[in-house]
Protein backbone atom coordinates (compact mmCIF):
# COMPACT_ATOMS: atom_id res chain seq x y z
CA UNK A 1 0.00 0.00 0.00
CA UNK A 2 1.15 3.54 -0.68
CA UNK A 3 0.55 6.22 1.97
CA UNK A 4 1.02 9.88 1.11
CA UNK A 5 1.43 11.64 4.45
CA UNK A 6 2.24 11.13 8.11
CA UNK A 7 -1.42 11.85 8.89
CA UNK A 8 -2.50 9.09 6.50
CA UNK A 9 0.05 6.68 8.03
CA UNK A 10 -1.25 7.37 11.53
CA UNK A 11 -4.88 6.95 10.46
CA UNK A 12 -4.13 3.64 8.76
CA UNK A 13 -2.24 2.41 11.84
CA UNK A 14 -5.19 3.34 14.09
CA UNK A 15 -7.42 1.10 11.95
CA UNK A 16 -4.79 -1.66 11.91
CA UNK A 17 -4.76 -1.60 15.75
CA UNK A 18 -8.43 -2.59 15.86
CA UNK A 19 -7.52 -6.04 14.55
CA UNK A 20 -4.96 -6.74 17.29
CA UNK A 21 -5.87 -8.91 20.26
CA UNK A 22 -2.70 -8.77 22.37
CA UNK A 23 0.46 -10.84 22.31
CA UNK A 24 1.44 -9.65 18.82
CA UNK A 25 4.99 -8.62 17.97
CA UNK A 26 5.28 -6.13 15.11
CA UNK A 27 8.74 -6.00 13.54
CA UNK A 28 9.17 -2.70 11.70
CA UNK A 29 11.93 -2.44 9.10
CA UNK A 30 12.80 0.65 7.07
CA UNK A 31 15.19 3.52 6.62
CA UNK A 32 15.25 6.65 8.73
CA UNK A 33 12.21 8.79 7.92
CA UNK A 34 10.26 5.97 6.29
CA UNK A 35 7.29 6.13 8.69
CA UNK A 36 8.03 3.65 11.48
CA UNK A 37 7.47 6.08 14.34
CA UNK A 38 4.45 7.70 12.66
CA UNK A 39 2.94 4.22 12.33
CA UNK A 40 3.65 3.50 16.00
CA UNK A 41 2.00 6.76 17.09
CA UNK A 42 -1.17 5.90 15.17
CA UNK A 43 -1.10 2.33 16.46
CA UNK A 44 -0.87 3.62 20.03
CA UNK A 45 -3.92 5.82 19.50
CA UNK A 46 -5.80 2.82 18.13
CA UNK A 47 -4.83 0.80 21.22
CA UNK A 48 -6.20 3.53 23.49
CA UNK A 49 -2.85 4.86 24.70
CA UNK A 50 -3.31 8.42 25.99
CA UNK A 51 0.37 9.33 26.54
CA UNK A 52 2.42 11.11 23.89
CA UNK A 53 4.52 8.59 21.98
CA UNK A 54 8.16 9.48 21.45
CA UNK A 55 10.89 7.39 19.91
CA UNK A 56 12.74 5.43 22.62
CA UNK A 57 16.08 5.73 20.80
CA UNK A 58 18.12 6.40 23.93
CA UNK A 59 16.08 4.52 26.53
CA UNK A 60 15.54 1.60 24.10
CA UNK A 61 12.10 0.58 25.42
CA UNK A 62 8.99 2.35 26.69
CA UNK A 63 5.79 0.76 27.99
CA UNK A 64 2.48 2.59 27.61
CA UNK A 65 -0.89 1.74 29.14
CA UNK A 66 -3.99 1.57 26.97
CA UNK A 67 -6.93 -0.72 26.24
CA UNK A 68 -4.10 -2.96 25.11
CA UNK A 69 -0.72 -1.95 26.49
CA UNK A 70 2.04 -1.01 24.07
CA UNK A 71 5.71 -1.91 24.34
CA UNK A 72 7.67 0.39 22.02
CA UNK A 73 11.25 -0.68 21.32
CA UNK A 74 13.86 1.12 19.23
CA UNK A 75 16.62 -1.35 18.32
CA UNK A 76 18.68 1.14 16.29
CA UNK A 77 21.48 1.31 18.85
CA UNK A 78 21.52 -2.42 19.65
CA UNK A 79 24.19 -4.80 18.40
CA UNK A 80 22.17 -8.01 18.66
CA UNK A 81 19.08 -9.64 20.02
CA UNK A 82 20.99 -10.45 23.20
CA UNK A 83 20.94 -6.72 23.99
CA UNK A 84 17.17 -6.78 23.56
CA UNK A 85 16.84 -9.77 25.89
CA UNK A 86 19.03 -7.99 28.45
CA UNK A 87 16.48 -5.18 28.83
CA UNK A 88 13.66 -7.69 29.32
CA UNK A 89 11.87 -7.02 26.05
CA UNK A 90 11.28 -10.67 25.19
CA UNK A 91 9.19 -11.04 28.37
CA UNK A 92 6.43 -9.10 26.59
CA UNK A 93 6.50 -11.00 23.28
CA UNK A 94 3.58 -13.34 23.89
CA UNK A 95 1.90 -11.56 26.79
CA UNK A 96 -1.77 -11.14 25.81
CA UNK A 97 -1.95 -7.78 27.62
CA UNK A 98 0.65 -6.18 25.34
CA UNK A 99 1.34 -5.40 21.71
CA UNK A 100 5.09 -5.11 21.10
CA UNK A 101 6.49 -2.87 18.35
CA UNK A 102 10.17 -3.16 17.45
CA UNK A 103 11.51 -0.34 15.27
CA UNK A 104 14.73 -1.24 13.40
CA UNK A 105 13.81 -4.89 13.96
CA UNK A 106 16.33 -6.03 11.34
CA UNK A 107 19.05 -5.30 13.93
CA UNK A 108 17.71 -8.01 16.27
CA UNK A 109 16.69 -10.79 13.86
CA UNK A 110 18.20 -13.43 16.11
CA UNK A 111 15.43 -12.99 18.72
CA UNK A 112 12.39 -12.51 16.52
CA UNK A 113 9.57 -14.72 17.76
CA UNK A 114 8.40 -17.39 15.31
CA UNK A 115 4.97 -15.75 15.26
CA UNK A 116 5.26 -12.10 14.28
CA UNK A 117 3.96 -9.43 11.95
CA UNK A 118 6.61 -8.02 9.63
CA UNK A 119 6.05 -4.49 8.37
CA UNK A 120 8.44 -3.01 5.82
CA UNK A 121 8.52 0.75 5.15
CA UNK A 122 10.07 2.21 2.01
CA UNK A 123 10.35 5.83 0.89
CA UNK A 124 8.96 6.08 -2.64
CA UNK A 125 8.99 9.85 -2.99
CA UNK A 126 8.87 13.07 -0.99
CA UNK A 127 5.42 12.32 0.38
CA UNK A 128 5.01 8.64 -0.50
CA UNK A 129 5.73 5.61 1.65
CA UNK A 130 5.14 2.02 0.63
CA UNK A 131 4.17 -0.32 3.45
CA UNK A 132 4.24 -4.08 3.07
CA UNK A 133 2.81 -6.34 5.78
CA UNK A 134 3.28 -10.06 6.21
CA UNK A 135 2.22 -12.27 9.09
CA UNK A 136 4.79 -14.95 9.90
CA UNK A 137 3.82 -18.09 11.80
CA UNK A 138 0.40 -18.89 13.16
Amino acid sequence: MILKSEKQTRAWARKFASGLKGGEVLCLVGDLGSGKTAFTKGLAQGLGVKQIITSPTFVLMKVYEGNLNLVHIDAYRLSSGEDLKAIGASDYFSDPNYVTVIEWADKVKDVWPKKRIMIWFEVKGKNQREIIIKQIGK
